[in-house]
């Protein structure tokens, strides 16, 4: 396990080694149970308890890594630009959804926060669960939240939110494409814009905007939530 540590890229091997392991396994099952970030985590998990590897040497070989996570999100622009037309003409009703969306977002997270009465902390970390995790995170420290926290429920919202996303379009009777983009982009960010990217181009434009809003909106409604609480 040493040389294993001792392999600077190692890390990053078993991560992608990972999602594509889940990638194969959502490609034969076709399975919403079969999301790739999940097994992916699942199997990372599962190899760092069995072998007793470091958790910081994995953290350090991943910083690169996650560098790229915001370069990724300000991709997204790119099927913003084609779809921009198309999107311009319903930007009043998606700017009032995102709205709607990200405030309700943190108003239910704090209200059962208090009634479960969580610790201050633990609430303000738990308040950006639906933007990505570099506004998330951000946010969460600056008001006294806990970074780690914060990351584990922005990846468990946006896994469940890709898994039961397309389900609650059915049972909601939520067919228009912009509309199903404003619903994955505010509520479950770049996770669920990868699955609002499969069902069409313009569910796709629809959640990359919305996701940014969100982000925006929840940076501007979390000092007054934080002061609150």
């Amino acid at each position: 396990m040493r040389l294993l540590e001792s392999i600077d890229i190692f890390p990053l091997i078993l991560t992608l080694a990972a999602f594509r392991i889940g990638q194969l396994c959502q490609q034969k099952w076709k399975k919403p149970i079969f999301n790739p970030t999940l097994i992916g985590m699942m199997l990372v998990i599962a190899f760092l308890l069995a072998t007793g590897m470091n958790t910081e040497g994995y953290t350090t070989g991943m910083r690169k890594m996650s560098w790229l996570m915001t370069p990724a999100t300000i991709c997204l622009a790119i099927p913003m630009y084609e779809q921009f037309q198309v999107l311009k003409k319903s930007l009043k009703a998606i700017l009032a959804g995102v709205c709607a969306g990200a405030l309700s977002c943190m108003l239910v997270v704090a209200a059962v926060g208090l009634l479960l009465e969580f610790e201050q902390s633990i609430l303000i970390s738990l308040l950006p669960k639906s933007v990505t995790t570099a506004i998330g995170v951000s946010l969460s420290e600056l008001f006294g939240g806990m970074g780690g926290v914060t990351t584990a429920a922005i990846i468990v919202t946006g896994i469940g939110g890709n898994m039961m996303g397309p389900t609650l379009c059915k049972l909601f009777g939520i067919t228009d494409p912009v509309a199903q983009g404003v619903a994955f982009g505010t509520s479950a960010h770049v996770i669920g814009t990868a699955k609002a990217n499969e069902i069409s181009e313009l569910t796709g434009a629809a959640s990359s905007l919305s996701l940014v809003v969100a982000g925006l909106l929840t940076a501007a409604f979390m000092p007054a939530l934080a002061g609150l609480l």
